[in-house]
């Protein structure tokens, strides 16, 4: 039987209940292969059942929780080019990643 629209917002408000009572305070922060430590920067840590943690080296505090299908969905949308940047009026004539 499917889950209803209902039952999938509760289990999904649950999932995220659980992910953010972790205790992350001993986890490995890992971001981009040569960036330095003085450098603006995404990190991310890894955390049970495929969960990811990410926050900015200039705010450490803030720190966002991903579910593992979250996770997937987000890579899978940046690797497909979702997330590519389009240049705007005003931006300077910014050019997206993938030119």
């Amino acid at each position: 039987m499917a889950e209803t629209a209902e039952e999938i917002k509760a289990r999904k408000e649950r999932e995220r209940d659980e992910l953010y009572a972790l205790d992350i305070s001993g986890v490995e922060w890992h971001s981009a292969p040569g960036t330095e430590e003085h450098e603006e920067r995404v990190e991310i840590a890894h955390l049970p059942g495929g969960a990811v943690a990410m926050r900015s080296s200039l705010d450490p505090d803030t720190v966002l929780r991903y579910t593992e299908a979250e996770w997937r969905a987000f890579v899978l949308g940046a690797r497909d080019g979702e997330f590519d940047l389009e240049p705007t009026p005003g931006d300077g004539g910014a050019v997206s990643a993938s030119e």
